[in-house]
């Protein structure tokens, strides 16, 4: 049961909220007469909700709010009081109230505000114990970096365990932004490699000229410029895992000289023709279609199917909602660490339309309009002003809201949403890029597609 404190001089204003509060049944309710115990009775955090007077003697309600504040006890807090003064109302909400209503009290809006008070917090207290304490694992630790309740990612989870004891090349499929590598550095962590290094490179961020460079390394030579021997990403990953993102993005000839390393375990420097072997597991991500990849003739068969042993498919945040308040309050206590901020929680408002929000750019979106709206709000809420105009504009706020226009092709969709968030973000790509979940050079060419078309 929900653990109720009640503090108030009035012992007559007490009687009738513990019988009102006992009889919902589902509290547990403690009242206090005596305001100057109330520092002694809060301070363990045995409380899950408080129900405040203002007007009492010696310790008055907002010194109450003021010692709850500055030593952050972990309460919800819901003031009732007989006084009706606005400023005062304004400096208990500063201080983390989350509601204030009047003296003669009302049942059900007092009710209501309970619920919801207590609802939030159940959501966003031990959000990263979660996964955790629900899920069957063996190796729970190499998921922590996941917040998730969702039953698809669990299942997940368990495949990915099964896979990552094994030296098989894995394959990992999902949309920009589902936490691909997170999975990757799990595998990892689970491998019997987890002492060795985990390199991860994202290959849409190279130009394919560079590419080869940087992932074989190149000789001394080389090229203008190349003034010494340099180590590529698959010595620095030998014996451990190397990590590549968004396999779909490599030009053929780089996909027949990868084939030759899973194949052989060796490949050659550029410029150099000395063999050189090489001891790596390769963990491959994409958010493409490898299979119409393959049809058009921008991917080689056979290094899909040695990269494709195992796999694993991970949902887009539009398929598990559920997780979208868990993932919103965990970046919002990283991002008031982050920032300095003391904001204890989201709006009603704001929740609902987090939660009914698409996120193109999955869980990475979801994660950029909260550090975004953290930087801006400057109360102990997050409220719908504080959001990025691009996403109030998508959630129905603004004028992109449902209408009874045509109804739009998902590429039109992609396009107007591309548009917005490079409008928002000024023309910068590389924050646009960021936002949307994919990589620059992926935001370049689907800008260029858009021109074309």
């Amino acid at each position: 049961m929900d653990r109720i404190l009640v503090i108030d001089d009035d012992q007559a204003v007490l009687n009738y909220l513990n019988i009102f509060l006992l009889q919902a049944g589902t509290f547990d309710v403690t009242t206090l007469a005596n305001s100057t115990r109330a520092y002694d009775v809060l301070k363990d955090g045995a409380y899950d909700l408080l129900i405040l007077d203002m007007d009492m003697p010696d310790v008055t309600g907002i010194d109450i709010l003021k010692r709850i504040h500055e030593e952050s006890i972990d309460v919800e807090t819901i003031v009732l009081t007989g006084v009706e003064d606005i400023s005062l109302a304004v400096a208990a909400m500063k201080l983390g109230a989350l509601e204030y209503l009047t003296k003669p009290v009302d049942n059900d809006r007092l009710l209501n505000l309970m619920h919801t008070a207590l609802e939030q917090r159940r959501t966003s207290r031990n959000v990263e114990s979660e996964l955790t304490a629900a899920a069957n694992l063996r190796f729970k630790e190499a998921f922590k970096e996941i917040v998730t309740q969702d039953g698809k990612m669990r299942e997940v989870f368990s495949t990915v365990e099964k896979m990552a004891l094994t030296d098989n090349s894995v394959l990992i499929w999902g949309e920009s932004g589902t936490g691909k590598e997170l999975i990757a550095r799990a595998i990892h962590r689970i491998s019997k490699r987890n002492g060795q290094h985990f390199v991860a490179v994202n290959a849409g961020t190279f130009a394919n000229e560079l590419f080869a460079s940087e992932f074989f390394g190149h000789s001394q030579g080389a090229f203008t410029g190349a003034t010494s021997n340099k180590r590529g990403f698959l010595e620095e990953a030998d014996r451990g895992t190397l990590f590549l993102d968004e396999i779909g993005e490599l030009a053929l000839p780089i996909q027949v000289k990868l084939l030759r390393v899973l194949q052989e375990g060796e490949f050659f420097r550029l410029g150099s023709t000395k063999n050189l072997k090489v001891d790596v597991r390769i963990i491959a991500a994409t958010n493409k279609n490898l299979h119409e990849e393959m049809k058009k003739g921008n991917f080689r068969k056979d290094l899909f199917y040695r990269l494709n042993i195992n796999s694993a498919y991970l949902p887009p945040l539009r398929e598990r909602k559920g997780d979208i308040p868990l993932l919103s309050y965990h970046f919002l206590r990283r991002f008031c660490q982050t920032n300095n901020k003391k904001i204890e929680k989201i709006s009603e408002g704001v929740m609902k339309s987090l939660t009914r929000y698409d996120y193109p750019g999955n869980v990475r979106e979801l994660m950029n309009i909260i550090n975004s709206a953290v930087i801006v709000e400057s109360t102990n809420e997050l409220r719908k002003k504080s959001l990025p105009s691009y996403f109030l504009e998508n959630a129905g706020f603004g004028d992109y809201g449902p209408t009874d226009a045509p109804l739009k092709t998902l590429e039109e969709v992609e396009n107007d949403h591309i548009g917005r968030v490079l409008n928002y973000t000024g023309g910068n790509k590389t924050k646009a890029a960021q936002i949307l979940g994919i990589s620059r050079v992926s935001l370049i060419a689907k800008a260029k597609r858009q021109k074309a078309e």
